[in-house]
């Protein structure tokens, strides 16, 4: 049997999932394909969303009414820091967390669910979707129609498609077959997660009303919760139906082979006594871990008409949860390379440009992770690394999203240009934070603020400006990125102290060039 399509998407997970979905509303000309190996719907990493994501799936999919009655508001991200022994008691924990909800939508998802209507939302719209199927013998053609066999209960159907679109995770059967994974040998991170029944609310804990009252009683556990320490991170992230999502993140090097198994997870999970007073006698419904999180891809897109997205691309870390970012992203571009193709336009050129971009934004994150998590446990300092990135976050990443100007060739190549200036500045903030937890370890300082303090001012913790998607020139999103440095600056220099500040300043010239640089304007 021998089936022709317009565009195959291998992979009926979130990416592929949504990719159809968005293909059928702005190209419904085309047909679309969706094969996805499993028959039954899992329980997966990645349920919390951002800003980006979050108006992608609002705007673009339109799912806004589908979400708010299917998966769980979040109120932002929320953080939490403990003593060396790890047995201070949840509200003597320095906290960062907003005290309203959040200004900008984003959710936690059930992914299980989400996945299984999406599919279900796509067969309805037009979408063949095949579940139960695998893909082999994939040949992807220079010229032509490229082809792969689609395999179920024994039957053999000979598939011919205009585009293939890798979205099967990390399996990645473009990748291996065009040789695109790359291994992160930089940022080693291993972790462990799944899903669990019984897990203590927080926002239910009695006796303590002058810490709910210091966030006017807005709801903790729809935040995504992070129990902070030196090298690692714990999650908890509400789910429907009672489940909460718990993972533990760490430094490979932390990482044992008792933390494959749920048991050993726990364990770890419980030398932490907040923690251990949440999670209880809490049951397992799944668990899962990699000693690797990290890698990268030589390439998201193809000329010859394919693509990798989601975790079929890359994956850089958990934290601040930017995989789904990825995925709006690529679904973008893909999309446009689709229509580009389709209207004769020069989508080899926009392949190139978009290219650049993703490869770009993925350097760009993977510098805020490497070498850091030793910082992450020093609520002093990382208070100053969180405004840091989630400032630049608004401004130089949401804000441009909200506007399309991803969609314009002209921007995106304005931004590649001044990458490699980027990618110094970043890498320079990345030293700093470094050698400033160095500093504070050497001290013995690097716990000091973790009891009785809080931030919990959206624009002070985050650096959130509430213009988002307003028309801005060139010089006004400048001096927004001036303050978020010259905040960051003080903010460290206040912990340091002017003398150790100005040290760590002159032991990197190039840091010193991008503030005289940033200054001239």
């Amino acid at each position: 049997m021998q089936r022709s399509v317009d565009v195959a998407i291998i992979g009926g997970g979130l990416a592929g999932n949504l990719l159809a979905r968005q293909i059928r509303r702005e190209l419904p000309d085309l047909s679309v394909a969706v094969y996805e190996r499993s028959r039954e719907r899992a329980y997966k990493v990645g349920e919390s969303t951002v800003e980006v994501a979050s108006h992608y799936l609002l705007r673009r999919q339109q799912l806004s009414t589908y979400l708010h009655k299917n998966h769980l508001p979040k109120h932002g991200l929320r953080y939490f820091f403990d003593t060396p022994e790890r047995d201070a008691e949840l509200p003597r924990m320095s906290e960062i967390g907003p005290k309203w909800p959040a200004a900008y939508p984003s959710f936690q998802l059930d992914r299980a669910r989400l996945e299984a209507d999406l599919l279900a939302m796509n067969e309805a719209d037009g979408v063949e979707v095949n579940v139960g199927v695998r893909v082999s013998d994939l040949s992807l053609e220079d010229e032509g129609p490229h082809r792969f066999a689609a395999v179920s209960d024994g039957e053999r159907v000979e598939v011919q498609a205009r585009w293939v679109i890798d979205a099967g995770g990390r399996e990645g059967i473009v990748a291996k077959l065009k040789g695109l994974r790359v291994p992160e040998k930089k940022h080693r991170i291993a972790a462990g997660w799944g899903r669990f029944r019984g897990v203590t609310d927080i926002d239910s804990l009695r006796g303590h009303d002058e810490w709910h009252e210091r966030v006017n009683w807005v709801s903790r556990v729809l935040s995504t919760n992070h129990f902070m320490s030196e090298g690692q991170w714990i999650w908890f992230i509400p789910l429907r139906d009672g489940l909460t999502s718990l993972g533990l993140v760490q430094e490979a090097s932390r990482w044992d082979a008792s933390k494959q198994k749920v048991d050993g997870f726990l364990a770890a999970l419980r030398e932490h006594r907040a923690v251990r007073e949440l999670i209880g006698e809490a049951e397992a419904v799944d668990y899962s871990a990699f000693t690797q999180l990290a890698f990268r891809t030589e390439r998201f897109f193809g000329r010859e008409r394919w693509a990798c997205v989601g975790d079929a691309a890359a994956f850089a870390d958990p934290f601040y949860s930017p995989g789904s970012d990825f995925i709006a992203l690529e679904n973008d571009f893909v999309v446009d390379l689709i229509r580009r193709d389709v209207q004769d336009d020069d989508y080899a050129a926009a392949t190139e440009a978009f290219e650049s971009f993703m490869q770009y934004r993925l350097d760009s994150t993977m510098v805020i992770y490497e070498g850091l998590y030793p910082t992450f446990g020093s609520y002093g300092l990382f208070r100053s690394k969180l405004f840091f990135d989630t400032g630049l976050y608004y401004n130089v990443l949401y804000d441009p999203y909200w506007q399309d100007k991803h969609r314009d060739l002209k921007w995106i190549r304005s931004e590649v240009r001044r990458r490699d200036f980027s990618m110094q500045f970043l890498e320079n903030f990345r030293r700093m934070f470094r050698a400033a937890g160095e500093e504070l370890k050497a001290r013995g300082e690097y716990h000091a603020q973790n009891l009785g303090h809080a931030t919990h001012d959206a624009v002070e913790a985050y650096g959130l400006f509430l213009t988002v998607g307003a028309p801005r020139t060139r010089r006004e999103i400048r001096e927004q990125n001036e303050w978020v440095f010259a905040e960051t600056k003080r903010r460290v220099s206040d912990l340091l102290g002017e003398q150790t500040m100005k040290s760590l300043m002159d032991d990197s010239r190039e840091m010193y060039d991008a503030w005289t640089q940033l200054s001239a304007g």
